[in-house]
């Protein structure tokens, strides 16, 4: 009846080691993305209006060094639980970036419908009439 059970926890320690090979495989990308969204972020600080967006890119480049850094604490350590928190930070990271992305489809919309509307006014000639 043990049997079972060692098989199951093998199984486990099998998946727990190719989680830890697949996520140290992407450390180098997670870092140079992370450094890369944080240059970024600079970069758009330098504008007036950029100033208040800057911080988005920042925090994403932020959260991929943190998650990279888990990566590293995780196999230095053999502490298999880092690469749960290193999964979260990285599941934050879409959920912002999914959001940043409909909230830029929006505005998206919204510009094509209100400069779609300015145009039709001024070919149909209604914008001259009140000249």
């Amino acid at each position: 009846m043990e049997q079972p059970l060692v098989q199951s926890q093998s199984k486990e320690s099998m998946i727990l080691e190719q989680i830890q090979r697949v996520s140290e495989s992407m450390t180098g990308w997670l870092k140079f993305l992370g450094i890369m969204n944080i240059i970024s972020g600079a970069f758009t600080a330098l504008s007036i209006w950029g100033i208040v967006i800057a911080w988005l890119p920042i925090w994403l480049g932020v959260l991929l060094l943190q998650a990279s850094g888990r990566i590293s604490t995780s196999r230095f350590s053999q502490n298999r639980a880092e690469l749960v928190t290193m999964m979260d930070k990285l599941r934050l990271y879409f959920v912002i970036q999914g959001i940043l992305i409909i909230v830029t489809i929006a505005m998206v919309i919204i510009a094509i419908v209100v400069f779609g509307s300015l145009i039709m006014k001024y070919l149909s000639g209604e914008a001259f009439d009140s000249f």
